[in-house]
C-alpha cells in the first residue's frame, strides 16, 4: 500500500507527516527557547527588573510596618509593608520575593549598629521598583539618597500609629544626622534615659519604621506620577574624594580619614 496515497484535499500521508513534524519541531524550539531565557534568568543575565508599581497608600503602608516591625524588626518591616501589598496589587514576581530574608537588617545589620535597617529596607524597594543608577536609573538612585537624607534629618519618629503599644507622649524625639543605627538609637537613648531593651525604645525604632515606609511610599508615588523630584544633592565622594556621609564626627571626632588628593 502506498505512503503517497493522497486524501480528498489533496495532501499526501507523507507531507503530513512532514508537517506534523516541522509543528512538533517548532514547538520543541519555542519550549527550549523559554527553558533557556528561564535558565539565563536564573544566573542573573537576563534578569527582567525593575518590578512593576502601582501606587499605595502611605498612612496604610505605615500602620503595616508598625505591626511588622514587632515581627521582623526595621528592615524587614518596611520592606515587608511594600512588597507585602505589591504581592496582592500586582502578583507576578512579588510573589517569590523573600521578605523574612532581610531580617538581618535589624540593629544596623545584624547589630553591629552601621546603617540603620530602616533606610536600608527602604533603598531595597526603591531600587527593585525604579532600577539603581548603573541600569541607566538615576530616580532610583535619588529616591534612595532622599531617604537617607530624610531619615537623618527628620525629629525621629514622624509617625504616629493609630493604635501604639506605647503611649505617644513617653517617645521622645531626635534628630540622628545621620543614617547609622548606633548613633540614631544613641542619641535617642541619651535623650529619653531609657536602656536599649525598653519597650519605649522598641515602639520608638517601630515608629522609625513605619515613618521611612510612609516616605518612601510618597516618593514612590509620585515617581509614579511623573511628578517626583530630588530633595538632596549630597555627595561626600566629591566633596571630600571618599564616599561617607555629612556628619563625621560623631564617630571619628579628630580622626576623620583624609583620602589622598582630595
Amino acid at each position: 500500500m502506498s505512503d503517497d496515497k493522497t486524501n480528498e484535499n489533496g495532501v499526501s500521508r507523507r507531507q503530513m507527516l512532514i508537517g506534523a513534524g516541522a509543528v512538533a519541531a517548532g514547538a520543541a524550539v519555542s519550549s527550549f527557547a523559554g527553558w533557556v531565557e528561564q535558565a539565563q534568568a536564573a544566573d542573573g543575565s537576563t534578569e527582567k527588573w525593575p518590578w512593576p508599581y502601582v501606587k499605595l497608600d502611605p498612612q496604610e503602608t505605615a500602620e503595616i510596618a508598625y505591626k511588622e516591625w514587632y515581627r521582623i524588626f526595621c528592615g524587614g518591616a518596611v520592606i515587608s509593608s511594600v512588597i507585602g501589598q505589591l504581592r496582592e496589587k500586582v502578583g507576578g514576581p512579588y510573589k517569590s520575593f523573600p521578605i523574612d530574608g532581610f531580617v538581618f537588617l535589624e540593629g544596623g545589620q545584624v547589630g553591629w549598629g552601621t546603617i540603620c535597617g530602616s533606610p536600608a529596607g527602604a533603598n531595597i524597594v526603591a531600587n527593585m521598583i525604579i532600577g539603581p543608577r548603573i541600569a541607566g536609573s538615576a530616580v532610583g538612585h535619588h529616591i534612595a539618597a532622599d531617604n537617607m537624607d530624610f531619615y537623618s534629618k527628620a525629629s525621629m519618629p514622624v509617625f504616629v500609629p493609630k493604635n501604639p503599644k506605647i503611649d505617644p507622649s513617653k517617645i521622645v524625639h531626635t534628630v540622628s544626622d545621620s543614617p547609622l543605627c548606633h548613633i540614631s538609637v544613641g542619641k535617642w537613648m541619651k535623650e529619653s534615659g531609657l536602656p536599649l531593651k525598653s519597650a519605649e525604645r522598641k515602639d520608638r525604632c517601630a515608629r522609625v519604621a513605619a515613618s521611612s515606609a510612609y516616605r518612601l511610599v510618597e516618593m514612590l508615588n509620585a515617581w509614579h506620577d511623573g511628578t517626583y523630584e530630588k530633595t538632596n544633592d549630597f555627595s561626600c565622594s566629591k566633596e571630600n574624594g571618599i564616599t561617607g556621609q555629612y556628619n563625621c564626627d560623631d564617630c571619628h571626632g579628630d580622626n576623620v580619614p583624609e583620602a589622598p588628593g582630595a
